[in-house]
């Protein structure tokens, strides 16, 4: 399965720290030779400040003590960085470090680097150096501390690039301790700041979605509601546009948490059109195993590109964990979608479409008959599945007409407040 593999393609668009934890896990399934992942290793760690760690792993590899001229020179430039920095920050971080200091700042930034200033004679250089500090914690590592340092330089952040790096950095290193809560929020902040941002080219807006977009994947199959929030995110218009043109591949994650969470059906017919229209572009087993149920109704084909599916969720650092919740998942939409068609259904048959034997097959089908209430029943003798009548409740397409208005409406509304601001721009 490693031609499915989608390491190389992810770590385009994430920070080099965030793809450590992909070479590690890569390095414990053996997708690739131990030899190469930890040549990448060393690779990705040349320009930060984990000098220590690169040296290690240089010793592990080639069997040997010594370790090369340039990494010793490099430890030396980062140790005296640290100790040039540590000097220029520690009043600023004794400044801060007191709560009665916090309490005095007010949301308007240019009154708290007025009052450090008259206070405790803290000007910009010191405000700098605090910045500098936390990119270079960060760098060597140390993510809690950096997170630390990002969230108290955010008051005195005037600049609106500036506060996107800060962001940026606050929402990686809350990332990486896993602190996966503090990430979330982290990254609606970021989210309404990208979206509201004015200083942006469209190209860098492209760029920045496509970005968020992967970085999103740490945090979002890391968190409870986090399937629903991906969802959200992937099929609002501008971000759906960025994968169309800038991350065919995503669509694998859109595909995989919308076939795990079964309150989400409803968007499954959007989401079937757009991995028809970029299949020429990019598709793997899941994408592809949802062509053949919902398009073509190839339910043999679907069967093979389930079983191939199992193999791609486990070499995914993302979707490896919910293998089994995306197998039993996609065995009920093989079922639900197999009896729209057929009134009676020959269990043999059935488990065959479901890679199960027919033993098992027949228990879960009455298990999913009595949890889901489905009109049907099982004849044991002669082997088959019997469908009554399906219908869904009035509430129930309600529900769904609702939310599908719902959306229509906000983009309408967006178009039509949107229209005055670009003919005035337009006009100026």
């Amino acid at each position: 399965m490693a031609q499915y593999e989608l390491s190389r393609t992810l770590a385009r668009f994430l920070d080099k720290h965030l793809c450590f934890p992909l070479l590690e896990f890569l390095q414990d399934k053996g997708v690739y030779s131990e030899e190469d992942i930890m040549k990448s290793k060393i690779a990705l760690l040349q320009n930060t400040n984990m000098v220590d760690f690169a040296m290690d792993i240089h010793k592990e590899l080639f069997q040997t003590e010594d370790v090369p001229e340039a990494m010793m020179e490099r430890r030396q430039e980062v140790v005296q960085r640290l100790r040039t920095l540590q000097k220029a920050v520690d009043p600023i971080i004794g400044c801060l470090s007191n709560p009665n200091v916090i309490r005095n700042f007010r949301q308007d930034r240019a009154f708290n680097l007025q009052f450090l200033k008259e206070e405790f004679d803290i000007g910009p250089e010191q405000i700098e150096a605090l910045y500098q500090y936390a990119k270079f914690q960060f760098d060597c590592g140390n993510y809690s501390m950096a997170s630390e340092l990002l969230q108290a330089y955010k008051p005195l952040c005037t600049t609106s690039e500036r506060n996107m790096s800060v962001q940026w950095g606050k929402l990686a290193a809350d990332t990486l301790t896993q602190n996966y809560e503090q990430a979330s929020e982290d990254l609606l902040r970021l989210r309404e700041s990208l979206d509201n941002q004015s200083f942006a080219t469209p190209l860098m807006q492209l760029q920045q979605r496509t970005w968020l977009m992967h970085w999103s994947l740490h945090v979002y199959w890391n968190t409870e509601n986090g399937k629903n929030a991906l969802i959200d995110l992937f099929l609002q218009p501008p971000y759906l546009s960025a994968i169309t043109i800038n991350a065919q591949h995503l669509l694998r994650y859109l595909a995989a948490a919308v076939v795990v969470n079964r309150k989400r059906r409803n968007v499954l017919r959007e989401l079937i059109r757009v991995i028809q229209a970029e299949a020429y572009e990019y598709s793997d087993p899941i994408t592809q195993f949802l062509e053949c149920l919902f398009v073509h109704y190839d339910f043999d084909g679907a069967q093979q590109k389930l079983a191939e599916c199992e193999g791609v969720i486990e070499h995914d650092y993302f979707l490896t964990a919910i293998k089994a919740e995306f197998l039993e998942s996609a065995r009920l939409f093989v079922f639900e979608t197999y009896c729209r068609i057929h009134q009676c259904i020959n269990i043999d048959m059935l488990s065959e479409r479901l890679n199960m034997d027919q033993g098992a097959a027949e228990k879960w089908i009455a298990n999913l008959i009595l949890s889901a209430r489905l009109n049907a029943k099982i004849d044991s003798k002669a082997g088959t599945v019997v469908m009554g009548q399906q219908s869904s409740s009035v509430q129930e397409s309600l529900a769904e007409k609702a939310k599908a208005l719902s959306v229509r409406t906000f983009t309408l509304a967006n178009a039509v407040v949107g229209a005055p601001a670009a003919a005035a721009t337009k006009v100026a």
